[in-house]
Order: structure tokens, then C-alpha cells, then sequence
């Protein structure tokens, strides 16, 4: 299998543009719009540049479906929007054709980060029981934010979430290679 130069610049970028954010949000629980705005025009332009119109309107497509995905989680409590916009711009700048497994394996990333997290601070158990009263909580009323399970509380596990967008870059980056 022959590998396009561009098959690797949009994750090899998207995994950048990642690791920038994730710098951030470690440092101060934020990831600033000059990281997320600047991304999501470079991978709007990147895939202009090396694909034409019909790439850039896949980038575009990406970031929405990352947007969309991410924007359940905002709004149920249990990230902030910059996890979001960070998603949009490295969805758009991955493009189309690796939004599944970037989506997959941030989700898998994040999964592992959460229980690694857990387990440093002697949570775990806690951790399972408050995933049970959050898909509890759901099931009944959506995706109106837990009353106590949410990123308002200080005493919840928070964990820096561009690390595991970081993280599933990261890997969709090395399957790539593959």
C-alpha cells in the first residue's frame, strides 16, 4: 500500500494541533480559542490546498460530525467547550476519512485516562457507581446536566480532556502509518 503525502499531513496536523491544546488545558483547565479558531482554518485551507473544494466540504463535514458528537457531552455536564471546539478543529483538520477511528479512539484514550485517573486517587470505586447514576440519571431526564455529577463540582474527578483528544489523535496518527 502506497501512502500519500496528505494521508499522513492531516493526522500528523490534527495530532499538533492536539498536543497544543492539550499543553493548555493541563496548564490552566482551558484551551484557549487562539489554538482552536487558527486550527480549524488551517485544516479548512490544508484540505483546499491538497484536495480541492470536495476535501475542504469533507473537513467541514468532519468538524461538524466532531462538533455534533462532542456537543451531547457539553451539554449533559461533562466537558466544557473548548474539549468541543478543540474536537471541531482537529476533526477538521483530520478530515473525513479519519473521523471514525479519531472519534473511536479518543473515546478509547479517554476511557483509559478516566480509570488511570481513578485509580491514582483511590476513586475507582466511586468513579463505577457515579458512571451508574449518570446513565441512571439520563435515561430520565436526557441530557440535562447531573445535579451533582457535573463539571460545576469541584469535589468530581476532572480530567483534562485534550489529553485524550491528544491521545486519540495520536493513535489515528499511527495507524496511519501502518
Amino acid at each position: 500500500m502506497t501512502i500519500v503525502q496528505s494521508d499522513l499531513t492531516y493526522p500528523a496536523t490534527a495530532t499538533a494541533c492536539a498536543l497544543a491544546g492539550s499543553i493548555f488545558d493541563v496548564k490552566s483547565r482551558r484551551i484557549p480559542n487562539f489554538i482552536t479558531f487558527p486550527a480549524f482554518l488551517i485544516g479548512l485551507i490544508l484540505h483546499l490546498a491538497l484536495g480541492g473544494w470536495r476535501d475542504l466540504l469533507g473537513a467541514l463535514a468532519a468538524a461538524v460530525i466532531c462538533g455534533l458528537v462532542f456537543l451531547v457531552f457539553y451539554l449533559a455536564g461533562g466537558m466544557g467547550a473548548g474539549d468541543v471546539k478543540l474536537m471541531m478543529a482537529v476533526g477538521c483538520i483530520a478530515g473525513l476519512s479519519h473521523v471514525a477511528y479519531l472519534l473511536a479512539l479518543t473515546a478509547i484514550s479517554g476511557g483509559v485516562m478516566a480509570v488511570l485517573l481513578a485509580l491514582a486517587r483511590g476513586r475507582l470505586q466511586q468513579t463505577i457507581m457515579n458512571v451508574g447514576a449518570l446513565a441512571s440519571h439520563h435515561t430520565h431526564q436526557g441530557l440535562q446536566p447531573h445535579p451533582e455529577l457535573n463539571l460545576t463540582n469541584a469535589h468530581t474527578l476532572r480530567l483534562p480532556y485534550a489529553l485524550a483528544i491528544a491521545g486519540g489523535s495520536l493513535l489515528t496518527f499511527y495507524f496511519q502509518l501502518q
